[in-house]
This record gives structure tokens, sequence and C-alpha cells, in this order.
């Protein structure tokens, strides 16, 4: 390690972007196969269905229309994906589902779901769905029911209470939460009761009694038949520690009961939980929720590249990873930068193209089971409302296949070029995520790895060694926009097996790295 070795690296690189450039699941099949099997492990592709591709020209997304993009899907390297709801709805995000055995029209009917699945399983990408139990819509035939009166068969379904109690106890209102800026929590029905339903995230979607066992006996055998009967892979459950908002005890429970009744059914059923919030609250909901989002692990990666510096990301990592351990060792680390419900990371980063790429090397790198949001492969800009960070993803120039249900107001033609444009382009942020996910896939150190910091003396480094059986990587960040020269600690690792950067240098005892760059070796 005493000489430049710049060419070396520079043609390897090419190859490698040469490698991942193409979309056409052929040229890359031996590459594709040869990933899958590390799932759950592996990555998830989180879609929008409404906002992915329109089939018909209706300008509405549909499972026929993410079907055809099955190959897409599967040349990103992914193996597995995420379709938020999916069942009849009122609403534009469908999180208020009107009846749960069935899909939402616009988006087909169930056998082209079937189908998408068949198709999607073929390839070996799982299927997995949101499963939304927290509350139902207020036009769901139970809630109609409960809304007849305090004798209905159906009122005990959901959470009632007279005003005088609401008022005794003071919680008519509730505080803005991370995860909905509701402050209403309670509302009445003209059934002259004088009494009020409970509805977390507003008047619209009413909380469900889970108290009462017809309540758990319908859910649990609606998500059986999705697993059995339909075939689905799993869920991702929404708004999980607001089953039971008075006593988080009884939530922890209810979760514990719900899994050991999936996987009944399906006995490797993969469950993801959403629990936003932090590490202290979110470990007890693990017994039930084997793997959850990792919110903190997020909002950590976004700090670092907003600010080109390192701020004690992999510590932070080490110690909620060890906290989970503690309480559970099978835990699964669903890590992410953004999600749906957050402003996505081009605009949080101000748009700037080489933040958002070392974004995803560090979610790439790090250990845990990465979640990709659609578009984000491609560099898509959105800030809240939510309307607007889940808008269509745009697949051609001359707009065939994305949908119009909206008009963008962040992912322009002049902001973000086509998925079809990027294909060609080796330095596109597609072909950056395509080569990012097939190494991290290949290699079972990033995939199942532990992590260990390592010091270059640098803030502008973020570093760490990466450990798995008697394997071990050395990752180096530069996440500055500054070439730096550290001091070499390399080391035995020389063999260079992956990098984002132009060059990288070790002349008299020093290591140069470029701007924005990533580097793994190996010994």
């Amino acid at each position: 390690m005493r000489k430049r070795y710049n060419s070396l690296l520079i043609i390897t690189t090419i190859l490698s972007l040469i490698a991942f450039g193409a979309c056409t699941p052929k040229k890359n099949a031996d590459n594709t196969q040869s990933q899958k099997g590390t799932w759950p492990n592996a990555v998830t592709y989180e879609i929008f269905v409404q906002s992915f591709c329109d089939s018909d020209g209706n300008g509405i997304g549909d499972f026929k229309g993410l079907t055809s993009k099955l190959p897409y899907i599967e040349e990103l390297g992914v193996e597995a994906i995420w379709l938020m709801p999916i069942m009849p709805s009122p609403s534009y995000h469908k999180y208020d589902v009107t009846n749960y055995k069935a899909v939402h029209p616009d988006y087909g009917s169930l056998e082209d779901f079937r189908e998408m699945l068949d198709e999607a399983h073929k390839r070996g990408v799982k299927v997995v769905v949101d499963f939304i139990i927290n509350h139902t819509s207020k036009n769901h035939h139970w809630f109609k029911e409960a809304s007849k009166g305090k004798d209905n068969p159906y009122r005990d379904y959901y959470v009632w209470k007279s005003l005088e109690e609401i008022k005794k106890q003071g919680n008519l209102t509730k505080e803005s939460q991370a995860d909905s800026d509701n402050k209403v929590q309670w509302y009445e029905v003209e059934d002259n009761s004088n009494q009020r339903y409970y509805g977390y995230f507003g008047s619209n979607m009413p909380d469900l009694n889970f108290d009462n066992p017809k309540v758990r006996k319908a859910i649990f055998e609606i998500g059986q038949y999705w697993l059995k009967d339909i075939g689905v892979d799993g869920f991702r459950l929404d708004a999980a520690k607001h089953i039971f908002d008075e006593s988080p005890e009884k939530s922890h429970a209810f979760w514990v009961e719900f899994r050991k009744a999936m996987e009944s059914v399906k006995p490797d059923v993969y469950l993801v939980g959403e629990v936003w919030a932090d590490a202290k609250t979110v470990a007890p909901y693990l017994e039930g929720l084997p793997s959850l989002f990792n919110f903190d692990m997020g909002y950590a990666i976004t700090d670092v590249c907003r600010n080109g510096a390192d701020n004690g990301i992999v510590e932070k990592y080490k110690n909620i990873h060890d906290f989970y351990v503690s309480v559970t060792p099978d835990f699964i680390d669903a890590t992410f930068i953004t999600n749906h419900d957050q402003e996505r990371i081009m605009s949080a980063l101000n748009n700037d193209i080489s933040k958002a790429k070392m974004a995803a090397n560090l979610l790439m790198t790090f250990p845990g089971a990465p979640y990709v949001y659609y578009g984000e492969e491609i560099g898509m800009r959105g800030k809240k409302p939510d309307e607007y960070i889940r808008e269509p993803f745009p697949w051609q120039k001359d707009g065939k296949g994305t949908p119009k249900w909206i008009k963008p107001k962040y992912t322009l033609s002049n902001t973000v070029a086509p998925a079809s444009e990027q294909e060609s382009d080796k330095n596109s942020m597609l072909n950056h995520y395509r080569a990012l996910i097939h190494t991290r896939s290949k290699n079972k150190v990033l995939t199942f790895g532990e992590i260990k910091p390592v010091d270059f003396g640098s803030k502008e480094v973020v570093s760490f060694y990466r450990m798995h059986d008697s394997d071990t990587l050395m990752v180096i960040h530069n996440v500055s926009a500054n070439e730096l020269k550290l001091s070499n600690n390399l080391g035995e690792f020389k063999r260079q097996v992956f990098s984002t950067g132009k060059s990288i240098s070790v002349e008299n005892g020093d290591i140069q790295l470029s701007p924005y760059s990533t580097w793994i070796f190996s010994k």
C-alpha cells in the first residue's frame, strides 16, 4: 500500500457501473438470481400503488402497472416490496379501510393482485402489504352499525365515552405527535347518546376496541385470510403503538397474540411494525413485532449528510442495536432514510444529489434490513403536505406509464430525470442505487455483519468495520464536500470491494479521499 493505485480503482469502478447500468433482466439474470435468499434481511422497496405505474391511462396507478414494472424492481436488486394500503377506502391514501377482504377498485381486481403476486414470487420477490387495524374508515360496515345506537351489536367494536367522562379525565384533545398532527380525539355521532367515539388520527378513522374479543377474532381471521388464502408474505403494521393508547403494556401483549395467530397459518410470516418513537418506547414491541422501523437511524443519516460531519452515528446505531438485543436477540432492524410520512430525502438535503447519494451509501453499508421509498432511487423530491411526498413516479419523458391523479409540485420534468433516461447514465442516482444494492446483497458481511467504529481522526469521515464470521470489511465515507488527506489506518485492508469515489491514493503514509466518496475494503 505504498504506491498510487488510482487507475486500477477507476477501472474497477467503471466496470461496476457498466455491469449495473442496464435495466434488462436478462443482462443481469445471473447477478440477481445469485442474490436471492437473504430476505427478510435484504432490501425492501416501498410502493404507493396509486403513484407507481398506470397501465390503462386513467391517471391512477394499478396492479397491472406494478406487474409490468417487476423487471425494473428485480433489476434494482431488492428482494421484497411493501405496498402501502391497497384495500377499499374513500381517501387517496387509503389508511381508512372500508373492506378488509377486498382491494380498491381503482387498483384493479383481486385477480389482478393475485397475478402480480404470482409474478413477483416467480422472480423471488416477496410481497408485504399494509395492514391497518388500529382503526377503520368511518364508512366501514362495522362503524355504520355502531353509530346507530348504544344497543347495536357492533357498538362495542369501537371505543366510546360519555362527554362528562371525557371532560372529567381532561383528554378531549391531545398534543400533536410525530405520527399525527391531529389534536382532537373524541367525536360525536347523531344518536342522542351523549357519547363520543375515539379517533386518534381523526374523525374519519375511528379506533377499534381490542378489548372486545369479537374484534380481535375478526382481525386475526382477516390477517390469516391474506396470508393463507391470498398468499402474501407478511404485513407492515400501521400505528402499532396506538392499539391501546392508554396502556402500552396491553398493546405489547396484543402484538404477541397477533403474531401467534399469524404464525399459526404461516410460520415464516414477516411482520414489521411502525412505532414512531424513541428506542426505549420501541423495544417492548419486539416480542410481538420482530421487525420495527428504526426512525432514529433515518434522522441520524439525514443529519450527517446535511451537515457533512459525523454525529456519532456508528455509536448511536450500536447503542440502539445493543439495547434491542438485550430485549430480544432475534429482531430485524428495519432501517430507512425517509418514508411516505416524511419530507423526501432529496428535498431534506436541499436537492443536493451528492448528499442524497451519500445518504444511500450510509443506509446500504450500515447493518439492518434497509427500506427504499419508491422514487428515492431516482432522486424524487417532495415536501408536506403528504400528497406531495407521494407524487407520481416519472418513467419516461413522454409521461407514458406515469399516473396523473395529482399534478406534481416537486418531481417535475425539469427537476427529476425519468427512470428511462437515468438507465443510460452511469452517474445517475438510479445506477448509484443499483450498484449499492447489488453489492450489499452479494456480500454477507454487509448483510449480516456487526459494526465497530474506526477512527481516522476527521469529523468529516464516517468509518467502521463490518464483521461477520471470520470476514471483516472496512468502510470509509467522506461525507463532506472537501477532498481529505487522512493518516493511513488501512493496515491489512488492501483489496477494494466497492467505491463511489473518482480516486483514492496512498502516498507517504496518507490517504486522499475525494469529496462525498465511499470506499469498502477487505483484507
